[in-house]
C-alpha cells in the first residue's frame, strides 16, 4: 500500500540544515531510508505474515506505575509486542537490558537519580542491536538534542496517539526513525537559530561533559558525592574531581548556584505545579 507522502516538512531540507548547522551526527539518522516512511508510519498497514515473525520484545521504564501499566495494555493487546519487563528507573533499566536483551526500550526522560541519557549511552555502548526510544512529554529541543545524540531511534511525545506510539515502534525495530512531528519542527527551528544564539553565549555557558551533566544532575537533585559515586560506579575522589571542575567551568561557587544552573539548563526536572 502506498504511503501518504511527509505531511509537515521536506525531508531533503531537514537534512540541509542539520549538516551545514555542524550537526553530521544527524547524518545517519537523515540518511535513513526508513526515515521517510517513519514520519507516517500510522499510515502502514501490517499483513499477517508480519505478525507471523518473532514478537517484538521491549522493556517499559517510566517512575510512574500507572504509565507503564497502560503501555503494557496497550502493547499486549498487539499481537507482535511483549512487554517482557519493566524499570521505575533508569539504573533499574540496565538491569533489566541486561537480563533479558529486549528489542525495543521506552523510556521517560524526567526520572531522579542516573539520568535517562546516561543510561541510553551505556544500553547503546554494551547492547547497540537494542533500540533506544525516548517517550516523554517534553517537547524541548534540548531534550530532543540530547536523546539523539545519546543513540536514541525514537523520541515520542506522550500525547502521540495509541495507534501512532504502536507503527512508530515496529517501524523503529525494522530499522527506522521516528521523532514526533511537533520536536522536530523545534529542532530544525533550533538548528537554524542556533549560529546567531552561540555568538551571544556567555563563557558561563560553556559545555559540560556527559559525566558532568550527570554529577550536576544528581546533586542538584539533593544526593551526597558519595551516593552519587555509587550511582554512577566512580570512587569519590573522581566525583569531585568532576563538581571541582564542573564548578570552575561554570564560574559557581556553591551549591544554591550550582542547583540554579540545573534548572536554567534543563539538567533537572521542576514537577508541574511546583
Amino acid at each position: 500500500m502506498p504511503l501518504n507522502p511527509v505531511q509537515f516538512l521536506e525531508i531533503k531540507d531537514c537534512a540541509g540544515c542539520f549538516l551545514q548547522a555542524g550537526h553530521p551526527w544527524f547524518a545517519p539518522f537523515f540518511e535513513s531510508e526508513n526515515f521517510t516512511r517513519s514520519i507516517s508510519v500510522d499510515q502502514r498497514t501490517f499483513t499477517d505474515s508480519h505478525f507471523a515473525r518473532e514478537k517484538i520484545r521491549c522493556v517499559l521504564v517510566d517512575d510512574h506505575a500507572l504509565i507503564r501499566h497502560g503501555i503494557r495494555r496497550l502493547l499486549e493487546d498487539e499481537r507482535d509486542f511483549e512487554v517482557v519487563a519493566e524499570a521505575a528507573d533508569a539504573l533499574e533499566a540496565l538491569k533489566m537490558v541486561s537480563e533479558h536483551h529486549p528489542d525495543v526500550v521506552l523510556m521517560d526522560v524526567g526520572m531522579p537519580g542516573l539520568s535517562a541519557f546516561e543510561a541510553a549511552r551505556r544500553i547503546q555502548r554494551d547492547r547497540p542491536i537494542t533500540k533506544l526510544v525516548f517517550l516523554t512529554m517534553h517537547e524541548d529541543e534540548d531534550y530532543a538534542m540530547q536523546g539523539l545524540q545519546a543513540g536514541a531511534a525514537g523520541y515520542v511525545l506522550k500525547d502521540t496517539p495509541a495507534d501512532r506510539l504502536v507503527s512508530a515502534l515496529r517501524e523503529i525495530h525494522s530499522g527506522g526513525k521516528y521523532v514526533s512531528p511537533e520536536v522536530l519542527n523545534r529542532l530544525v527551528e533550533t538548528v537554524r537559530t542556533r549560529p546567531a544564539k552561540a555568538n551571544k553565549m556567555s563563557p558561563r555557558a560553556a559545555t559540560l561533559t556527559p559525566r558532568e551533566r550527570e554529577v550536576v544532575k544528581m546533586i542538584a537533585e539533593g544526593k551526597s558525592v558519595k551516593e552519587v559515586a555509587n550511582v554512577l560506579g566512580l570512587s569519590v575522589k573522581t566525583v569531585e574531581a568532576h563538581k571541582f571542575n564542573l564548578m570552575r567551568k561554570l564560574r559557581i561557587h556553591n551549591k544554591a548556584q550550582l542547583v540554579t544552573y540545573a534548572i536554567q539548563k534543563k539538567i533537572v526536572n521542576i514537577p508541574a505545579g511546583a
